[in-house]
């Protein structure tokens, strides 16, 4: 039987998909035809940001 508190729990939703990756030797994130995705007007519209995935995820990167 589960305790009470984990009857009520929901699994949690998966990351979503970001169509960019953050490239370790420039330190930004970039498309995958390598056009930095902070000025990639698509991508702003469809994420709403570039977060980083490498560090703090609270904090824009600086491009």
């Amino acid at each position: 039987m589960k305790p009470f508190a984990l009857t009520y729990t929901t699994p949690r939703p998966p990351a979503p998909a970001t169509p960019f990756t953050y490239d370790a030797v420039r330190q930004m994130n970039t498309c995958p035809d390598g056009t930095l995705a902070a000025v990639n007007y698509p991508v702003l519209t469809s994420t709403a940001s570039t977060t980083s995935t490498a560090g703090s995820a609270t904090h824009n990167d600086d491009d």
